[in-house]
């Protein structure tokens, strides 16, 4: 039962992942005007990127507190098993969510136009190389972007 219970927590919590591409834009953010500058690529490694919102170590607790409370004769054994079967149950569904949204990204080091060092973690497609010219462009969230000018 509560197996059951934690692999539906999971499936739901995949398709709850943040998306991290740099081409998504979230509705709000349709007509904002935000300031880009222009900076080279100086660093490139790969990071991973957990997403947990507590959402399974929730319905973990609430299936694990339902299936231990079923255990024993007594009200005393069903409130053991509750409390016990709840606490079995969150680290579970917490450890499965982690799992379920974790995603790999990419942290990029850029120097821009001006001098500045600054850092950037988004998905890793488009991938971008040392060296490369891109633009940082300022929002919520922040991203970069290759810069069109440098193909010309």
């Amino acid at each position: 039962m509560i197996r059951i219970a934690l692999l539906a927590a999971v499936a739901m919590l995949a398709g709850c992942a943040a998306n991290i591409s740099p081409n998504a834009y979230s509705v709000s953010s349709v007509g904002q005007v935000n300031r880009s500058i222009a900076a080279t690529i100086i660093s490139v490694r790969d990071v991973d990127v957990s997403g947990t919102t507590g959402t399974g170590a929730t319905v973990g607790v609430a299936a694990g507190a339902t299936a231990g409370s079923a255990i024993g004769g007594g009200t005393r054994a069903n409130i053991l098993g509750a409390i016990g079967g709840a606490v079995i149950g969150g680290l579970a569904g917490a450890a499965m969510e982690g799992n379920a949204t974790k995603q790999t990204a990419v942290e990029y080091v850029v120097q821009t136009s001006n001098g500045n060092l600054m850092t950037i973690v988004q998905g890793a497609d488009p991938r971008f190389s040392e060296g490369d010219s891109v633009l940082v462009l300022y929002g919520s969230p922040s991203r970069i972007i290759a810069d069109p000018r440098a193909r010309a």
